[in-house]
């Protein structure tokens, strides 16, 4: 596993809050993109996309499940809207960073890589803000098997 550690500068973004069973994210994901489409805030085209999982889907109740689509904007608010998407910040700092190839179904396999195998010997500690997820091609024209995802560990 090919760990580097970055400083990231803090990121805006506009967030659709998640919350219960995982196998209703999709949803979730089409009304985030139902915004993006009818809104200028945050084009596909030119701005980064991310999750935050504030939960681990294999050890959380579905129910209390929570997990944060959001898209990068330069705006210092997001418009009141159908759909709930809301202003948040991804804050910056150190961050362990790896890419994970591949189907997004399978990078739990990632992030536990992390957390099991690289953290304890790194001598770093975690931040208090969650894993989170930047997908660098999110086009439907995309097949699973090439998709790219950085997973970010923020670190102290």
């Amino acid at each position: 596993m090919d760990v580097k550690i970055i400083t990231t500068p803090t990121i805006m973004v506009a967030a659709l809050e998640h919350r219960g069973p995982p196998a209703g994210l999709s949803d979730s994901v089409q009304r985030f993109i139902e915004w993006r489409k009818s809104t200028s805030l945050s084009p596909v085209l030119t701005s980064q996309t991310f999750g935050i999982a504030y939960d681990d889907p294999e050890t959380v109740e579905p129910e209390a499940f929570r997990f944060d689509i959001c898209g990068s904007i330069t705006a210092n608010e997001v418009p009141a809207n159908s759909q709930g998407v809301i202003r948040k910040e991804i804050p910056g700092g150190r961050c362990a960073v790896v890419r994970h190839l591949g189907s997004t179904d399978r990078i739990g396999e990632s992030v536990y890589s992390l957390f099991r195998h690289w953290l304890p010997g790194s001598g770093e500690e975690l931040r208090g803000f969650p894993v989170y997820f930047e997908y660098l091609n999110v086009s439907a024209q995309v097949p699973e098997a090439d998709k790219e995802t950085d997973v970010y560990l923020p670190l102290k």
